[in-house]
This record gives structure tokens, C-alpha cells and sequence, in this order.
């Protein structure tokens, strides 16, 4: 029996900050072609670490990332994944439209000039009606709403045309309405054949539309279906952190033995 290549695909990675802090260890994961998977852990637990590693802006200090069975910078040249980052990340003060920052989803597909072209405003304008923010489309980025803010950065998302959306906790700080309308869309573009990976502490509303779920802490403790790997005892584990002494204790280990740590349960 032959299985579809992961579109995502975390091997063994670990990753080290320049601190020394260890921020991932010994992660895996596979994140199926098609689905809606969800990324889950507490504060802190290295999500946005992962994201970043999957995206090739953070380099493993062990182990490696495919997408859809190729690297990481392959796929960055094919404009195979498009990402919506955490609200943080975002300078809100920079002078650009709303127009402007779906505009950037059509960067890879320009030349030096960035000179867009026909298609390219199609593109952003469809995916502005997507998101309900054709109306707002002249406005600063900065004077937007925050689930207005985050609606903007999913409509440049999917201005890129990336078969693969990676959405960094794109309920914080949104209201109940805007948190469904994000999650209805999600579950259509999941259905025109996107991969779609969400991180989030927010545990209230995944078991009503993620297909499957990681559960992160330092590494990778649990993944699969939802309805499996959503549990009690799974999520005890997850939010109460790594069964070891101290993170100081586990860099050291790294060090010494990077494949011999072993989770209890």
C-alpha cells in the first residue's frame, strides 16, 4: 500500500537558541495533504518556533523540514506555503493600505520592479471579498479592528495562491463572530484541496473543525486524529509540561545523548 507524501514534514528537528535556551527537541510531525491540522501546546511550548522552522526563517540546529517532499527553500521558490503571523510580529504603525499588504501575497510572482499586474489585482481583490474587506481596502492597516487585522493578513495568504497556509494563533484577540469567520473559511479552503497548519493555546473550539492535532511542549508528545489525540489524559501532559527535572537538565542531556530522551507518560 502506497501513502501520500506528508505536505509537511518535521524530522527529528531540534532547535537552539543563541542563549543556549532550547527551544525545540527531537520533534516530528506529519501534516497530511488536505486537512486541517492544529498545532497545540501552552505559551512558551515552541509553536511559533516550529512555524518559523517549517517557513525556513529559523534553521534546526539537528534534523530536517520537507514540504510536499522537497526542501524548504524549493518550496519558498514555488510559493507552495503563504503564512499569517502572530499579531506581535506585525509593525501596525507602518504607513501601507490594506490593498497594499494583500498586494505583498503577489511579490513572488513579480519582477524586481513590483510592478503588479492584471492578474495580480484580480487576485487581491478576490481575496479581499474572501475575507468581507473590500470596503476597507484603502484604509491603514494600522486603524483596522484586530480581527479585521487578521482577516487582511489571511486574504494576502491566499492572494499567494500557497496549496499550504500556516496560521500563527489567529484567534488572539478576536471576537467570538470574527473567530467563526475565519474558521467557516478555513473549512472551505480545506475543501478546495488547501493544507491548512493553526497553532493555538485556545482549546475551545478545535475539536469542531481541525481533522487532526499535534500536541507541543519542547517536542512533540502526541498527533493524530482528533477524536484520538485530544484527550484528557494527552491534554494533562501537554499544558503541564515535560515530565523532566529542568530545561537546564534537558539542554544538557541534548548535548550529550541528542536521540536518547525519552518522555514518560
Amino acid at each position: 500500500m502506497t501513502y501520500p507524501i506528508p505536505e509537511i514534514a518535521v524530522e527529528n528537528i531540534s532547535v537552539t537558541y543563541s542563549n543556549t535556551r532550547l527551544a525545540l527537541y527531537n520533534t516530528s510531525c506529519h501534516v497530511k495533504p488536505g486537512t486541517i491540522t492544529a498545532l497545540v501546546g501552552p505559551n512558551g511550548c515552541g509553536k511559533s518556533t516550529l512555524f518559523k522552522s517549517i517557513m525556513g526563517f529559523l534553521k534546526p540546529t539537528q534534523g530536517h523540514v520537507t514540504i510536499a517532499g522537497q526542501s524548504v527553500q524549493q518550496a519558498q521558490k514555488k510559493q507552495l506555503m503563504a503564512y499569517v503571523p502572530q499579531a506581535d510580529e506585525v509593525d501596525w504603525n507602518f504607513p501601507v493600505s490594506v490593498f497594499d499588504v494583500v498586494m505583498m501575497g503577489r511579490y513572488g510572482y513579480m519582477n524586481l520592479l513590483r510592478i503588479p499586474s492584471q492578474k495580480d489585482r484580480r487576485l487581491v481583490m478576490e481575496s479581499l471579498e474572501r475575507v468581507n474587506l473590500v470596503e476597507f481596502r484603502h484604509r491603514q492597516i494600522g486603524e483596522l479592528s484586530g480581527g479585521q487585522k487578521k482577516r487582511a493578513f489571511l486574504a494576502r495568504a491566499l492572494a499567494q495562491e500557497g496549496k499550504i497556509i500556516l496560521l500563527d494563533e489567529p484567534f488572539t484577540g478576536v471576537d467570538i463572530k470574527t473567530e467563526k469567520s475565519i474558521i467557516d473559511l478555513l473549512v472551505q479552503l480545506r475543501d478546495e484541496g488547501h493544507t491548512i497548519l493553526i497553532s493555538t493555546h485556545d482549546l475551545a473550539s478545535i475539536s469542531t473543525f481541525c481533522d487532526r492535532t499535534i500536541l507541543l511542549n519542547r517536542t512533540v508528545l502526541a498527533e493524530g486524529y482528533t477524536a484520538d489525540t485530544f484527550t484528557e489524559e494527552n491534554l494533562v501532559m501537554t499544558f503541564g509540561g515535560l515530565p523532566v527535572a529542568s530545561l537546564e537538565k534537558l539542554s544538557s542531556h541534548y548535548q550529550q545523548q541528542p536521540n536518547s530522551l525519552e518522555v514518560d507518560k
